[in-house]
């Protein structure tokens, strides 16, 4: 049986102008493809450096220098992601600028303590951070750091203190007039209960009654300082104080012309005492009110002249008022209207010394003197210190919808 070979097709060879055309054809190709990865790494380069440029890059800057010590943006967006917690978005923009100085404050504590050789411990740090429930971030021990100091500081500064140190027992009350602190005064002479007199004639309801022993510079303001502690003081004194604001005023109010649906066109004066508004309608006349109003008026929205306009009930926020003025027949002016929901200025106190001498320093006293110190002590601190705060608007903006974008 012979064998058989099998037909084995012809090797095919291309010609050389196949060969040209095939290389020109891949050389494209590859020119194609590298051309497209320069363009595409072009295109991931300019975003990566755009997302680089408007995301990373700002969080690396200085915005705080306090002396040697510098704060990033990255460190203030995360003080102000702190406080941002406890208000809603549309408040964090107020925050902007207290996250700022909270910052500048505690670097200046720390500072300061430490020229003091004053510390906290990390252990310190960690106990308040487990009992408060806060992470441990920087921000946060760096604020429970200063919050711990300060306590420190305050203590520091108490422990300085005297035992004693001269002091005075006083009771004191602000009225509205020269009468009535001399009617006042005639009273506590004949034995009248201060506070039964506080509720009669007081016409400011922040520093009344009876103030205990206190220190020259704890007292309520240096009038007040001066006529407990100076030598020819007596023991009841009346001290005029002209800014002082107080609760109360007096209206002198004429109608001018009513009419159904305008209401009434009313001018009037407000004075800040029933003795100054008796004064001033002692010699007001039709014709001479505008040229008082403008003398002695404390009302500040009016026309001039004491003009006020057509006026509906409610318009001037004062029941008083009201009840007087659309009672008022046409151009007759009223008597003194008593008004407490007005505020004026100008009064009287009355200052009762009850004792003084050396007196033990109370707890609360030894506390309010200690962090009187503080506070001046901080405030050297801070004027001696070179403080760069370089947050513009713009940047706390950025800032600000960082924090929101990530709420």
């Amino acid at each position: 049986m012979s064998k058989k070979h099998k037909r084995v097709a012809p090797k095919y060879v291309p010609t050389k102008r196949q060969l040209s055309k095939w290389q020109r054809q891949a050389r494209i190709r590859r020119i194609i493809i590298i051309t497209a990865a320069v363009f595409l790494a072009g295109i991931i380069g300019y975003v990566g450096y755009g997302y680089y440029n408007d995301k990373i890059k700002p969080l690396h800057q200085t915005v705080i220098e306090v002396n040697d010590a510098s704060f990033t943006m990255s460190y203030y967006v995360n003080m102000l992601e702190s406080y941002s917690k406890l208000v809603e978005p549309s408040q964090i923009p107020n925050l902007a600028d207290f996250a700022a100085n909270q910052i500048t404050q505690d670097e200046l504590i720390r500072q300061g303590a430490n020229s003091l050789e004053i510390q906290v411990t990390p252990q310190e740090i960690d106990e308040k951070i487990e009992e408060s429930e806060l992470p441990h971030e920087r921000v946060y021990t760096d604020a429970i750091a200063a919050g711990l100091l300060r306590e420190k500081l305050q203590e520091y500064f108490s422990s300085q203190l005297p035992a004693t140190m001269e002091q005075a027992h006083t009771q004191v009350m602000l009225v509205e007039s020269q009468e009535a602190a001399d009617e006042v005064m005639t009273k506590i002479e004949n034995g009248a209960n201060f506070t039964a007199l506080v509720e009669e004639f007081s016409c400011n309801n922040q520093t009344v009654g009876d103030l205990g022993w206190l220190p020259r510079e704890l007292m309520p303001n240096s009038l007040i300082a001066d006529a407990t502690f100076s030598p020819d003081s007596g023991k009841i004194n009346r001290i005029k104080d002209g800014p002082i604001t107080k609760n109360t005023g007096y209206w002198l109010i004429e109608v001018t012309d009513k009419d159904e649906e305008q209401g009434i066109k009313a001018r009037a004066i407000l004075l800040g005492s029933k003795q100054e508004a008796d004064e001033v309608k002692a010699e007001l006349s039709h014709e001479n009110f505008a040229e008082l109003a403008n003398e002695h008026s404390q009302y500040e929205n009016g026309e001039g002249g004491g003009e006020l306009g057509w006026l509906k009930e409610g318009d001037m926020n004062s029941a008083s008022f009201d009840e007087a003025a659309f009672n008022l027949p046409i151009d007759e002016i009223s008597e003194p209207v008593q008004d407490k929901s007005v505020q004026t200025t100008g009064g009287y106190w009355v200052v009762n010394v009850l004792e003084k001498g050396e007196h033990n320093i109370s707890e609360e006293v030894s506390k309010r003197l200690a962090n009187n110190k503080f506070m001046e002590w901080f405030q050297e601190q801070k004027e001696s210190s070179t403080i760069n705060n370089y947050l513009d608007e713009e940047k706390k903006s950025w800032a600000v919808n960082r924090v929101l974008s990530g709420r």
